[in-house]
């Protein structure tokens, strides 16, 4: 039995195109557009219709190439300027997306809401975010599914109730700073603790009440309109963090704790026994053991240490004692070098907050991790680069309210 005749199909299939469809009085009118040109057509990002349009003829069906009377054209549109009609029919016309253009769309939108997720959200026993691929297989586990007409944000946050049943997850709180005066300040408390606020900080700025606090983003609107309303005008808002959580560095902060822990004799000591501006022979008093920090904290001087060799000895001296190795001796921020240009641009904001800051940088051992320790422009050893910045941030505002 022979083979059949191979017969070719008399159709011209149309794959590489985004079709856009309207139904007028009962008829069907297509055009051809290029992919990934349509969204951005309406978007505003592409002016050149060329660049949309394969063609700017209208069809009644484009997989079978079957044009669009005229007659229903100008039933339909009232014109038969094709140009004209094409451009309504990427206004207002249904956009018919491919499989793979569909994939890679709703996959974007899954990635973005658990990107907020992980910007707005904490683990509240650790009080620290979780990571975006933790939170995507998460939501993958609660079956959880984008609407890709919907904003990711408003997604996450529906998304959120679903987690909370599987594992502990809450939004993060903000970190407001209020100023309000003397006599809002009962008002003010009590409004914080009814709405489950957590105050931080409290303190008297002259005539006015200034209070650091954390509170739930969903009663920000509340605390806003009392700051309007109560204060008469004279109070004021300052949002420290929108998401306040835990710093990264816990050897850190642990250090800075056990430098904050030194007792005022002890510091007194450290002060009399250093030197101004380095020591004669390379070396530096170092603090008392079992400060119960990471590091031994060194001796605090009036006056930052010199970048010479006498500096960079007193350095080496001071972390030999903390059994740590010295890679940048204390100096100023600006003069980090290009290795460590990232931490350069990071920690420049305390100059710009308070001049004279300085840091020193020491490594755990040969490859270990390398730990940053800021000095205050009083020469005081403050510890982590939070405390420095929280430290910089209250001199700051002191400033311009002195200034005021």
């Amino acid at each position: 039995m022979s083979q059949g005749v191979f017969q070719p199909v008399g159709q011209k299939r149309l794959t590489n195109i985004a079709v856009v469809r309207v139904k007028k009085h009962g008829k069907r009118f297509e055009i051809a557009c290029y992919k990934n040109k349509v969204v951005n057509w309406r978007n505003g990002v592409e002016k050149d219709l060329d660049e949309v349009l394969q063609t700017t003829a209208v069809f009644a069906n484009v997989s079978k190439g079957v044009l669009a009377k005229r007659e229903d054209l100008l039933e339909a549109f009232g014109t038969d300027n094709t140009e004209a009609i094409c451009i309504r029919i990427l206004a207002e016309g249904e956009l018919q997306v491919s499989d793979k253009e569909r994939k890679v769309e709703l996959d974007t939108l899954f990635r973005d809401v658990a990107s907020v997720l992980s910007e707005k959200c904490i683990n509240p026993e650790s009080n620290r975010p979780y990571t975006i691929s933790m939170l995507e297989r998460a939501l993958r586990d609660v079956h959880f599914s984008v609407d890709p007409k919907r904003p990711a944000k408003a997604q996450a946050l529906e998304a959120l109730p679903l987690l909370k049943s599987r594992f502990p997850i809450e939004r993060a709180r903000m970190r407001l700073k209020l100023l309000v005066p003397l006599g809002c300040k009962d008002e003010l408390l009590e409004l914080v603790r009814q709405q489950g606020g957590l105050v931080e900080e409290q303190d008297l700025v002259g005539s006015s009440f200034s209070l650091v606090c954390l509170v739930e983003p969903g009663i920000f609107r509340s605390v806003h309109s009392f700051i309007q309303t109560s204060s008469g005008g004279a109070g004021r808002l300052e949002v420290l963090a929108l998401a306040a959580t835990a710093e990264a560095d816990a050897d850190v902060a642990a250090a800075a704790s056990g430098v904050e822990s030194l007792s005022l004799a002890a510091q007194q000591r450290q002060q009399a026994a250093a030197p101004q501006c380095g020591p004669p022979q390379g070396y530096a008093a170092a603090a008392p053991a079992g400060s119960g920090s990471g590091f031994v904290a060194a001796a605090a001087a009036t006056v930052p240490a010199a970048r010479g060799p006498r500096g960079a000895g007193a350095a080496a001296a001071r972390a030999a004692a903390a059994g740590g190795m010295v890679v940048y001796p204390r100096g100023p921020v600006e003069q980090l070098p290009e290795e460590h240009a990232s931490r350069r641009e990071r920690f420049a904001e305390l100059d710009a907050l308070q001049p004279g800051w300085t840091v020193e940088l020491r490594s755990r051992g040969e490859g270990g991790t390398i730990d940053a320790v800021f000095f205050s422009p009083a020469g005081e050893c403050v510890g982590a680069f939070a405390n420095a910045r929280r430290a910089a941030l209250k001199a700051s505002k002191e400033q311009q309210l002195a200034a005021a």
